[in-house]
């Protein structure tokens, strides 16, 4: 017998440019029902109380949150509530929620226990053994979250939008590409210095491109020889940028303590030449040498770019061997999803059964 469809009250930054706005998509193309309250409309005008408020999770803003989530959930009688990355709600929200029967889950893409220290964590981690269940990425915080009183917890990976991570047309190739080893995307830890050496000591032909915090973390000449663009690629821009990279580099963000990254299943979706920064969770989702090619240091990373970057053929190869398994082992948004859901759906019937 076929599952009926869920109800889902989703609340979380939405844009065109969030993976919250794409994991909610997914929910919809499973045929779920989905109500969306965006949290960015709770926000100050002003940039500095933006920050203040953010940093303190508190305030008429926050209030207002609250009282609109609880009474959408009245109104709406969702089966499920969906926090993405909401950092805003208050724990008594989510007691009033279980009075009226909704299951929540809390998807967390970030790390709250990681060294990096990010601030607006202070409600969240009040909100913990409030949720009905958690979602993290990494298996250090499934440990860490039961500690902190979570009443369930799973580990999903971050996965590719199929929507926009997709292969390039028939007949692409190097005389399309005029990216050579090509990162697009943040400076954390110490990938400018990373990037600036395999520029200026091995004479290797880097492009960078992403938000203008890289021109401060570059300097000026790095920035002069490396950097592209004028700020962060996006969507259509961002899928065309790996299709024009020789290249594509991938960092773990030690800072986050991640395990793999979701830029090298967006890299291999689009069929791009994924050189990733080697880790158990890079390996375990990838055969190395045939499915993507890992680097430890910036002497691998050096040997693999001057191996590969005159070969086209074999990045060729490597490259639609990446994307078909990421197709197959489902590392895309349906599938993850999905997973989440029949979780869900126990706790919705086990809520149902208590009714």
């Amino acid at each position: 017998m076929t599952a009926r469809p869920l109800k889902i009250l989703y609340v979380a930054g939405l844009s065109p440019n969030d993976s919250s706005q794409y994991r909610l998509w997914a929910l919809e193309r499973l045929g779920h029902s989905v109500v969306s309250l965006n949290a960015y409309g709770y926000q100050p005008q002003s940039d500095l109380l933006k920050k203040v408020v953010y940093r303190v999770q508190s305030g008429p803003w926050v209030a207002r949150l609250n009282r609109d989530i609880l009474a959408m959930a009245e109104r709406e009688k969702p089966d499920i509530f969906w926090a993405d990355k909401l950092l805003s709600l208050r724990p008594e929200t989510l007691d009033k929620l279980r009075s009226l029967g909704v299951v929540s889950v809390s998807y967390m893409i970030d790390n709250a226990f990681g060294p990096r220290r990010d601030p607006g964590w202070r409600l969240y981690m009040k909100d913990i053994p409030h949720f009905d269940l958690h979602v993290v990425q990494r298996d250090k915080n499934i440990a860490d979250y039961k500690a902190s009183g979570a009443r369930d917890v799973i580990k999903i990976q971050t996965a590719y939008e199929p929507t926009i991570h997709f292969p390039p047309p028939a007949g692409w190739s190097d005389k399309d590409r005029d990216r050579g080893v090509s990162f697009i995307g943040t400076p954390y830890d110490d990938r400018p210095q990373f990037l600036t050496r395999l520029w200026k000591e091995f004479e290797l032909p880097v492009v960078v491109s992403g938000g203008l915090v890289w021109k401060k973390a570059l300097g000026p000449e790095a920035t002069a020889a490396l950097y592209r663009g004028h700020g962060e690629l996006f969507r259509e821009e961002y899928r065309e940028g790996i299709w024009k990279s020789k290249i594509n580099l991938s960092f773990i963000t030690h800072a986050n303590q991640d395990e793999f990254v979701h830029k090298s299943f967006e890299i291999a979706a689009c069929q791009g030449f994924l050189l990733a920064e080697r880790s158990p969770g890079h390996l375990a989702r990838f055969v190395e040498d045939e499915e993507a090619v890992f680097f430890s240091g910036i002497e691998e990373c050096v040997a693999k770019i001057r191996r590969y970057l005159p070969n086209e053929e074999a990045r060729e190869r490597i490259a639609v061997a990446g994307r078909a398994r990421a197709v197959r082992d489902g590392y895309h948004n349906d599938a993850q999803v999905a997973a989440i859901v029949q979780r869900l759906r126990s706790l919705v019937a086990t809520r149902s059964s208590q009714a």
